[in-house]
């Protein structure tokens, strides 16, 4: 039986910023052993890749760059996330994009939905940051990798982290995005309070990073990151439970406030090695939206639910001129990798709640999920194993 995790971890004080890395490198330890969502029970439809996330897509990297220093009104709940469909190299791929709700930001879509293509990573941060993190990236191409290339213009997503985080001090450097991309790895990826999820809610729980992936006929495999910070608590639905209203019940017959409920965003990226047409990744980022509803997501009026799909097939999708061979499945095959995104992305938001730990911030408390509630609502419904 899963217990209350402990409150994140609130330095004060003139801590120093030794201490400060400290705490984000024992946090990020202690994240990555929290339960996923499926080890509490948690029925899912689907089978995944081996590591159940994006990064079961060949050549597809995730790095983070964690911020968390201070207390009160100065608090730095914040960082970033660098989503590289093909490792630390130039390399474009066939992309599509979609806004569920366009209340929201994310650089560079004008050009993934008029030329079909991504042509660097997918950057994942807080609102406040995307001008510095968008920069960063040319900068990192340029200085770091060293590939001569063509014009390009960086693709950086959004989610409000204001509540937990002082966003009006725009924390996050340029070295920051810098190290968020140079620690992109292949393998696990961690999850909850960590890079552009650090100062994230959702649901009125704890939210942040969640990944999760579909293999698919034909030997495919699709994966999902989110960037949760979206939803009701009243609304959220786990395996078709009430969860949010079951548990603001429980909080009110013990005296307990509930955190007031807010509008969010969330920003999801889906990677296939399918090989698939820039038009079909848009039919693929518009099947997102089903996933975040089977949760009790609405799309709320100041929701940014923004959407990007690529895929890592057809090495000739950054030809600039002549004909270029391609491979592409026909729309009438597209059915299993449209439930494998719907399924994903459910699995992800709430692999984004589980790791998601009580933290202190700049505007007050956010818990975590309380996994050992949730496990007994499961049971209690015929739904938890």
């Amino acid at each position: 039986m899963c217990t209350r995790r402990p409150v994140f971890p609130t330095p004060t004080g003139s801590s120093l910023s030794a201490t400060f890395l400290l705490l984000a490198l024992v946090s990020a330890t202690a994240l990555q052993a929290q339960p996923r969502a499926r080890e509490l029970g948690i029925p899912f439809t689907g089978v995944t890749g081996p590591l159940n996330a994006i990064t079961d897509v060949p050549g597809v990297e995730v790095g983070h760059r964690t911020l968390i220093r201070g207390s009160g009104k100065s608090s730095v709940r914040t960082g970033v996330t660098a989503v590289l469909p093909k490792g630390k190299r130039w390399a474009p791929v066939f992309a599509g994009w979609f806004a569920g709700n366009g209340f929201g930001e994310m650089t560079g879509a004008p050009w993934v939905v008029e030329g079909g293509t991504l042509g660097g990573p997918v950057m994942i941060t807080g609102t406040y940051s995307v001008g510095v993190v968008r920069d960063a990236v040319n900068r990192w191409f340029a200085e770091v990798v060293r590939q001569d290339i063509p014009w390009h213009q960086p693709v950086v997503g959004e989610t409000s982290d204001a509540f937990l985080n002082d966003a009006a001090g725009q924390h996050v450097t340029s070295a920051d995005a810098f190290a968020a991309l140079n620690d992109a790895r292949p393998g696990a990826v961690t999850e909850g309070s960590v890079g552009g999820g650090t100062g994230m809610v959702a649901h009125g729980f704890k939210g942040g990073i969640g990944t999760s992936s579909r293999r698919v006929t034909g030997g495919y495999t699709l994966g999902v990151l989110v960037q949760a910070n979206y939803g009701v608590r009243e609304q959220l639905t786990i395996a078709g439970v009430p969860v949010g209203r079951e548990l603001r019940g429980a909080e009110r017959e013990r005296g307990a406030q509930p955190p007031a409920d807010r509008d969010g965003s969330i920003i999801v990226v889906v990677a296939t090695d399918a090989p698939l047409l820039p038009h079909q990744l848009e039919r693929i980022a518009r099947r997102v939206p089903m996933g975040i509803a089977r949760l009790g997501g609405s799309a709320s009026n100041g929701s940014g639910d923004i959407f990007i799909a690529f895929s890592t097939a057809n090495p000739g999708a950054g030809a600039s001129t002549g004909v270029t061979p391609l491979e592409w499945l026909p729309n009438g095959d597209l059915n299993p990798l449209f439930q494998a995104t719907v399924e994903a992305t459910e699995e992800a938001i709430v692999n984004a709640l589980v790791a998601g730990r009580d933290m202190d911030g700049a505007n007050g408390r956010v818990f975590g999920l309380p996994l050992a509630q949730v496990q007994e609502l499961l049971k209690r419904y015929g739904r938890g194993s």
